[in-house]
């Protein structure tokens, strides 16, 4: 490997990361500079990768964790799950506010340096939070944290290969989906099997330990108020392990994003030495003569860039100027088509065990309990095989087909509702069908666009607003109206992310064209 090309420190350990990128940059190879640009962009692009991979190992451990830090805190059913909407509210916040770290390359990779430092300290300080509330600001920070990776990381991706984005960013997701399945297994033997506050009266709480766990959803205790979980008392949970473990795996994130700062002459203490020397492949892009057309599509591509931002300074007037309302209609359209399928990723994920253990299933609990597990497997599954397959295919038919899988997956769910056969193969067949949405819907929105709008920004928030609604909603349509609209609202938000999708095709079909002249060779920023 060529001078300048390491992979970062983070993914030393992971060989299948760089073969990945590797792959990545094969099949880009027919995309005119993209194999170029994969080589250059191979230490920025492998360092995203993990910071995603950081994203989802904070995202998915409080579920499992959640009954053991209910006894660390001693603390009530109702007051813990509150912990889940800390981190949920903030990491929408910090998505909304990540664009305000893109204006340059700096800030971008301090804020991501900054943020996966933070996850790594979370996780180190949960162990020491004895109180609720605590608990609670300590989750929030990280729910900051996490949004600034979301929207940054995507926004970087997006920026470095543009038309040959879609199949970086769908590895991007694959990641975030990898670090989710570790975290739960990680966490699972240090797990408490009887109940973790050693009182008197607790024999009927301690048996059914394993059904409220994987019952708990935010906001939603749901029928487990009944369940007598003491709040005085012994407490005997090795929880604390799984968080140490958590940091330490996570701990070479930060690292390597500081190894990227330092290779870009970026820390304050290390910026004074000469620029490190080029590779043949950078030198020949240096050396090539810049033409009129090239150098006004630079300059365009440049402004592009500058058009993500955070989502408060996309809302400024100065940002609407001459913009058509096409414009608008691609970037609400789009971002509530994110709203319903990340949506409907919050609300099965969370209310799947639920309705399977009720009537007219009553699937034994420890059965019920693999359903959450399957769909998380195929939504990480999906996301690999999705990257050969959005090289192949663009990321409108991707979309088109998700959605479409999405509709008819609930539609025979529905259908034969009282199959707990079918129960299990439909899970799978949504987690394949939601797993590529987001990425595919994101490089599309940014195609329309032409890199000039804020459609990262905004659909990013709108998934993480649908993922925090849904659910909430859900939860209280479940409560009142019983088990089967579980389902019925599936069907409903599937039917509306298709219908979202066709006003965006028809929207895409009214958008302006960009101007047609030479295409010039994709640089990247790192070398601008």
């Amino acid at each position: 490997m060529k001078s300048g090309l390491h992979p970062p420190p983070a993914l030393w350990c992971c060989p299948h990361s760089v073969a990945a990128l590797l792959t990545l940059e094969v099949t880009c190879g027919c995309h005119g500079g993209g194999r170029t640009g994969a080589r250059m962009n191979l230490q920025p692009t492998l360092t995203y990768w993990s910071v995603f991979f950081s994203f989802g190992l904070c995202i998915a451990f409080l579920g499992p964790t959640l009954l053991d830090l209910r006894c660390q805190t001693q603390s009530s059913l109702s007051q813990i799950t509150w912990v889940f909407f800390s981190q949920q509210f903030c990491l929408l916040l910090g998505s909304c506010l990540g664009g305000v770290f893109k204006r340059t390359l700096a800030q971008s990779l301090f804020a991501l340096f900054a943020s996966s430092l933070a996850i790594s300290l979370v996780f180190a300080i949960i162990p020491l939070c004895h109180n609720v509330v605590v608990l609670a600001v300590v989750m929030a920070v990280a729910g900051l944290a996490m949004g600034c990776i979301d929207t940054i990381s995507n926004m970087q991706l997006v920026k470095i290969y543009q038309k040959d984005s879609a199949i970086f960013l769908q590895a991007l997701h694959f990641f975030v989906g990898f670090g989710a399945l570790l975290s739960p297994l990680i966490a699972d033997p240090f797990l408490s099997d009887t109940n973790c506050i050693l009182s008197n009266g607790t024999a009927n709480a301690s048996t059914n330990l394993p059904h409220i766990r994987k019952s708990l959803v935010p906001h939603h205790p749901g029928n487990l108020t009944h369940y007598d979980l003491p709040m005085k008392g012994m407490v005997v949970t090795r929880v604390s392990y799984a968080f140490w473990i958590m940091a330490l795996i996570n701990l070479p994130v930060p690292i390597a994003v500081f190894f990227l700062l330092y290779k870009e002459r970026m820390v304050p203490c290390f910026n004074s030495s000469s620029h490190p020397l080029l590779s043949a492949d950078e030198l020949a892009m240096e050396a090539r003569p810049v033409e009129k057309d090239d150098l006004s599509t630079s300059v365009h591509r440049a402004h592009a860039a500058g058009g993500h931002d955070d989502l408060f300074s996309c809302c400024q007037s100065k940002n609407f100027r001459g913009a058509s309302y096409t414009y608008f209609a691609v970037h609400i359209t789009g971002a509530l088509v994110l709203f319903m399928t990340d949506g409907i990723v919050g609300e099965y994920s969370g209310f799947i065990y639920s309705y399977a253990v009720e009537e007219p299933l009553s699937v034994v609990h420890k059965v019920a309990g693999y359903l959450p597990s399957l769909f998380w497997g195929f939504i990480t599954l999906g996301r690999l095989i999705s990257i050969p397959v959005s090289y192949r295919m663009k990321p409108a038919t991707m979309v088109f087909i998700n959605v479409i899988g999405v509709l008819i997956t609930f539609l025979l769910l529905l259908i034969f509702s009282s199959s707990v056969v079918f129960l299990f193969v439909g899970t799978a067949s949504l987690g394949l069908f939601l797993s590529s949405t987001f990425p595919s819907m994101l490089a599309y929105t940014e195609d329309i666009l032409q890199y000039k709008g804020c459609a990262t920004t905004v659909l990013v928030t709108g998934a993480g607003i649908g993922e925090m609604v849904l659910q909430l909603l859900v939860g209280s349509i479940i409560h009142d109206q019983g088990s089967y609209s579980f389902l019925v609202c599936g069907m409903i938000f599937g039917g509306l992310a298709f219908t979202f999708y066709a006003f965006l095709l028809f929207f895409h079909r009214m958008y302006p064209k960009p101007s047609t002249g030479k295409k010039a060779p994709a640089l990247s920023p790192y070398q601008r």
